[in-house]
């Protein structure tokens, strides 16, 4: 399982979306508060269910269509956040006090192109397996 790159692919996609966005910064206020995901209840879950598809598409290894649907199935969800992000940074002023854009706003971009390298990695695979079912 994790001689294959698509898993380490998946496990830094992991690492990203379950343990660093505990510890990296959504925004900053303009009184210096850093806001991290715990504090939003939307972004916290929707972190949460982005790891829990990645978990589920590196164990499911021996499907390789599971893991592909899985892996695009998790790329629209990490474009969903994106785009609450993006609601949330462009809304009113005085609705939701955002001075600085924090790193963490970064994460579920980050974590798109690893998915995408290990979706990438596992049509290899697949055209691979069917390449040699050609040849018996």
């Amino acid at each position: 399982m994790i001689q294959r790159i698509q898993s380490l692919y998946l496990l830094i996609a992991i690492l990203l979306n379950g343990v660093l966005s505990f510890y990296l910064p959504l925004w900053i206020t303009s009184e210096n508060v850093e806001i991290y995901a715990l504090s939003q209840p939307v972004a916290i879950s929707l972190f949460f269910i982005s790891v829990l598809i990645s978990i589920i598409t590196l164990f499911s290894f021996k499907k390789r269509k599971r893991q592909f649907v899985l892996g695009r199935i998790n790329i629209i969800l990490n474009f969903v956040l994106v785009g609450v992000f993006a609601y949330w940074t462009l809304k009113l002023p005085g609705e939701m006090d955002i001075s600085e854009k924090g790193i963490g706003m970064l994460l579920p971009i980050i974590s798109i192109v690893f998915i995408a390298l290990a979706n990438k990695a596992i049509k290899k695979d697949e055209d691979l397996v069917k390449s040699v079912d050609r040849l018996r």
